[in-house]
């Protein structure tokens, strides 16, 4: 009897941890979304905390209660935008293996409808090579990964085991991406990036293929 009464009480307790639980995530994601508009607009040096606050509908003491600083905000957005788990909100499905190779193809047609997505990276990554940025670290073991990872690939799909080559070709494709977006911003309509990347992909795969050693 007494366990029954326990139990009843224990389960609104736990009801209401997980409801406030849930708002906190709401509202941490809110602010990762907005700082993805302010710094993609304005860049991480004029984007100001208390527009971000605005735009997630809190004060900019919530955004420090949440996030700590400004910079602990920049490198939270990024890792959000990579989808990778960050201050509670859950991370999405990462694609391994050859299947990596259309999965960069369908982020880039995802990202043709997420302008401010493409934007904030756009103008972050090119602010990040300047010194003292706090988003140098963010970006360059990014790349380091990035680099890693399509090679891998690239090598398993090719039957290349030619690690310069491998690495040069990973490169090649994430400077091809990342350029494509920049022309993209400026001229969207000139610019079919899905294509383009799937087109560079099979010309890649194909020269890693006639020059496996």
């Amino acid at each position: 009897m007494d366990e029954a009464r326990d139990d009843a009480r224990g389960r609104p307790a736990a009801a209401r941890v997980q409801r406030q639980q849930a708002r906190t995530t709401e509202r941490r994601e809110a602010v990762l979304k907005a700082a993805m508009n302010v710094f993609g607009a304005r860049g991480y040096n004029k984007g100001a905390l208390v527009e971000v606050a605005e735009q997630a509908g809190m004060t900019h003491a919530g955004v420090l209660h949440h996030f700590g600083s400004k910079e602990g905000l920049l490198v939270a957005m990024l890792k959000y935008r990579d989808g990778e788990e960050v201050a509670g909100v859950p991370a999405r499905a990462q694609t391994e293996g050859p299947a990596f190779l259309q999965h960069l193809v369908d982020t880039v047609e995802e990202n043709t409808h997420r302008r401010g997505v493409v934007q904030a990276y756009s103008v972050l990554s090119g602010e990040s090579v300047t010194d003292g940025h706090p988003a140098h670290d963010y970006f360059q073991q990014r790349f380091r990964g990035l680099r890693a990872k399509i090679a891998g690939v690239l090598g398993e799909v090719s039957g290349n085991t030619d690690e310069g080559e491998l690495n040069d070709a990973a490169s090649a494709l994430i400077a091809i991406m990342d350029g494509l977006q920049v022309q993209w911003l400026l001229d969207p309509d000139a610019i079919d990036m899905p294509r383009i990347l799937s087109r560079t992909i099979d010309e890649l795969v194909d020269r890693l293929e006639r020059s496996r050693p």
